[in-house]
């Protein structure tokens, strides 16, 4: 008697202790996927307990067969254990979509409820039913019920300790919740079957009541079951880059799936281990990481630094924050940005660029070897021609010695036909000085720091005379005009500024496509500040989009024959040598202007 009173007091307890639950999830604003399932684990004690309170109060009063009372509390047993373990699939998984397969974990729970309903008939379920453990009989069925319940029952507590200790920590006060709420029916059952405390069938509905009450403590108590923190894992686990967190002791409290996997490690053996011995740094590394991390703690900055991590043949972008509350360390972050690939691009990059840059080089050095021969040819025929002249005049004067009748007169005159032949060889050598000066300057690789005075003369003379041949060729005229002083001082490697603009002027005779008796107009002038080249053709113009991408990348509108490397190397010589720019004006059917801008000093 006094036992039953015990047991209706306990049940009791427990139904209102659940009942509170329930009432509390159904408050809850949060209907999260997770939210749902854990309410209908509360229902199904409900189910459990309810049953067992009127077997307690009924059964003797009015004479009913206690197995009656069972049909009912057999329903959230069955239930019970599915519905947990779809409450750990949700729990670590954030949410997840029911299917057909799922209908499966309900089998065994209906076959239980059919053989436990019609066990009068075959007494598969019980041979003989009693509320004491000890005096009940059970049938060949039972083990099967047992087995499933308990299986599916271990299974789920295992998910929630596992995904516990993972996001929280072994010792945690969520994954310590987690942890009593599964030990409590497992324990009491141990001891009831060993005999070491007596069972009845009250008990494992009891204990399962304490069980979800822990469960409602870490979930609304610290936030633990809520999809935040799994969901917020899940994100870190999927990131690209890795992570650690360490305490001021350098022990490893935190970190994402990505680390892991980019260092070689294992969870289990990763968390409260010394990073520095765990990451195998080599000593150039460990050294500037150390230092770094010393910084950071005296400091809300975020540190950076760039190392080759040589035991996994890869570069990192390292970043390294402190973690603070109220003033109050709490750690340091540590961020690993894998660079590899983009160093590996970048070097690819650099290295086609080199061997763009020398095409580009050849292909002008070989126009500018073309225009050479035609400008010195010239020159020297005409050389060649005074030579003779001068022959026929030495031999001419040769025979005139000792002749009476070659005259004074003869002989000035003669010695004034020598004079204009060495005058147009010395006007022709000089030009052949001016044509080998200009070559030289642009062949010669000339070093980034060259920097000095010429005057716009200069300039034109240079470009007038490296394109003369290519123009000639091309029937394509140039029109030079100069609207201010040709003595204005410029400043910078004046063979870079000659080969921007040979390269503008070659672009314009192409871009008339064999048309000839064209024009091209190179115009110097000047605004407040800048002294302003323009190249201006009638070829058409550039396509808008074109246009839009002309200094930004290598475009080329010549399609296989151009590499529009040209332009793009033309606008950063501008920029990175004379601290000016390059602009262009077009228009479609008409033709471009092409601006450069070099400061006035």
């Amino acid at each position: 008697m006094m036992s039953g009173i015990v047991n209706l007091i306990m049940l009791i307890m427990a139904a209102i202790i659940t009942f509170v639950l329930f009432l509390f999830m159904k408050r809850n604003t949060t209907k999260s996927q997770l939210t749902r399932t854990f309410t209908w684990n509360i229902i199904l004690i409900l189910i459990w307990i309810i049953p067992l309170i009127f077997q307690v109060l009924l059964t003797e009063k009015l004479h009913i067969s206690p197995i009656v009372f069972e049909y009912f509390t057999y329903v959230g047993t069955c239930f019970l254990p599915v519905s947990l373990f779809f409450t750990s699939l949700v729990f670590a998984n954030t949410k997840i979509k029911f299917k057909d397969a799922h209908l499966l974990l309900f089998i065994v729970p209906v076959i239980s409820l059919c053989v436990l309903w019609t066990n009068n008939v075959h007494h598969l379920f019980y041979e003989i039913y009693s509320t004491n453990l000890e005096e009940t009989v059970t049938g060949p069925y039972t083990i099967v019920h047992f087995i499933y319940t308990y299986g599916l029952f271990d299974l789920a507590l295992s998910i929630f300790l596992r995904y516990s200790i993972k996001n929280a920590g072994f010792f945690s006060r969520q994954s310590i919740l987690i942890l009593l709420g599964a030990l409590i029916p497992i324990v009491v059952n141990i001891l009831g079957t060993f005999n070491i405390i007596p069972m009845t069938i009250y008990i494992t509905p009891i204990c399962f009541t304490f069980t979800m009450f822990f469960f409602a403590l870490a979930i609304f108590k610290f936030k633990f079951l809520s999809s935040t923190p799994i969901a917020l894992q899940r994100i870190v686990d999927r990131m690209s880059d890795s992570y650690v967190v360490l305490d001021e002791n350098n022990t490893v409290l935190d970190f994402n799936e990505t680390f892991l996997k980019t260092f070689g490690l294992n969870a289990t053996t990763t968390r409260n281990r010394d990073f520095i011995k765990l990451v195998q740094l080599s000593q150039s590394t460990l050294d500037e990481l150390v230092l770094t991390l010393q910084k950071s703690r005296k400091s809300s900055k975020t540190f950076t630094f760039e190392k080759a991590f040589e035991r996994l043949n890869k570069y990192f972008h390292v970043e390294v924050n402190s973690i603070t509350n109220q003033g109050n360390f709490l750690g340091t972050l540590i961020l690993f940005k894998d660079i590899t690939q983009h160093i590996e691009d970048m070097n690819t990059i650099k290295e086609n660029q080199n061997l763009l840059t020398e095409r580009e080089r050849l292909a002008s050095l070989g126009q500018m070897i073309g225009g050479i021969a035609h400008n010195l040819k010239t020159p020297i025929m005409s050389i060649s021609g005074a030579a003779e002249g001068l022959t026929d005049l030495v031999k001419e004067y040769d025979i005139s010695i000792g002749d009476p009748e070659v005259t004074n007169q003869d002989h000035h005159d003669i010695a004034k036909d020598m004079y204009t032949w060495i005058g147009k060889i010395k006007e022709y050598t000089e030009y052949m000085s001016d044509v080998i000066t200009a070559v030289k300057g642009q062949a010669v690789v000339m070093s980034e720091q060259d920097s000095y005075h010429f005057t716009v003369d200069e300039l034109v003379k240079r470009v007038s005379i490296l394109m003369r041949h290519e123009l000639k060729n091309a029937l394509v005229n140039l029109k030079t005009t100069i609207e201010i002083d040709k003595d204005t001082q410029l400043k910078g490697n004046v063979n870079s500024l000659v080969q921007v603009i040979n390269n503008m002027i070659s672009n314009s005779i192409q871009a008339y496509n064999g048309k000839t008796d064209e024009n091209i107009e190179f115009t110097i002038s000047k605004d407040n500040s800048h002294v302003i080249l323009s190249i201006k053709d009638y070829a058409g113009g550039l396509p808008k989009e074109v246009a839009d991408k002309l200094f930004k990348e290598m475009i080329t509108t010549k399609g296989k024959n151009g590499t529009g490397l040209g332009l793009f190397m033309s606008y950063s010589n501008i920029r990175a040598h004379f601290n000016g720019n390059i602009t262009v004006d077009t228009e479609e059917g008409v033709g471009s202007t092409f601006h450069i801008y070099l400061p006035i000093e």
